[in-house]
């Protein structure tokens, strides 16, 4: 007698196109984000509350990330802030979106904090990331960009801008630096330590 196969666990169908079928600017990472919250919204794959926009920086302005495409070996590269898209879906398992990274588009919550993040426990005090995590639906009504950041004291560009118009609110062009602080008692949504976001989000932790 043959033994019965349990059913396989439904695939997990990714919220968002393809890496190159999203809209990507290099150096623009909150707009990127912007516009894939923009995107899950519009076509209502998933609840728009699963997903959360991610600014991970630090005091310092001074954060490691490994295995992203600006050095992908086995050194990190060190940005002021990063933007990354975060999915907790109702299965259980959370996934990262990084236009960024050489890692799977999504990658799984666990994988991405072990290969992108490794651990603060080899990493110098005041390198160490905090991530503030804002709802989508919240980051889309609330983020106004108009790239200044982007500007040298010329009124050069240091990087090309997106073709697309500024992103901005009613009453707001610029409050960038409102997500990028990691100061509780500024801006939106909660701040967290790398131990802290590992745990809120893992999925070991939501099926342990």
């Amino acid at each position: 007698m043959q033994e019965e196969s349990s059913p396989a666990a439904p695939r997990y169908q990714p919220a968002c196109p393809t890496r190159a079928a999203c809209v990507y600017s290099s150096c623009y990472c909150e707009e990127n984000i912007w516009k894939l919250c923009e995107y899950i919204k519009n076509h209502d794959q998933y609840p728009l509350e699963e997903c959360y926009a991610v600014f991970i920086s630090n005091e310092k302005k001074m954060i490691p990330i490994w295995k992203q495409q600006a050095r992908p070996g086995n050194e990190p590269v060190i940005w002021d802030y990063h933007v990354v898209l975060l999915h907790v879906s109702s299965g259980g398992q959370s996934f990262i979106y990084d236009l960024d990274t050489v890692l799977p588009f999504p990658c799984p919550f666990d994988t991405y904090v072990e290969e992108a993040f490794k651990s603060d426990d080899d990493i110098h005090p005041q390198f160490r990331r905090k991530f503030r995590v804002i709802r989508a639906d919240c980051y889309l009504k609330n983020f106004a960009s108009d790239r200044s950041h982007m500007k040298d004291s010329s009124g050069n560009w240091k990087e090309a801008p997106p073709p697309y118009p500024c992103i901005e609110t009613g009453d707001c062009k610029m409050n960038l630096n409102d997500f990028i602080s990691m100061d509780p008692e500024v801006g939106w949504g909660a701040v967290y330590t790398l131990p802290e976001f590992a745990h809120r989000f893992s999925s070991k932790s939501c099926t342990g």
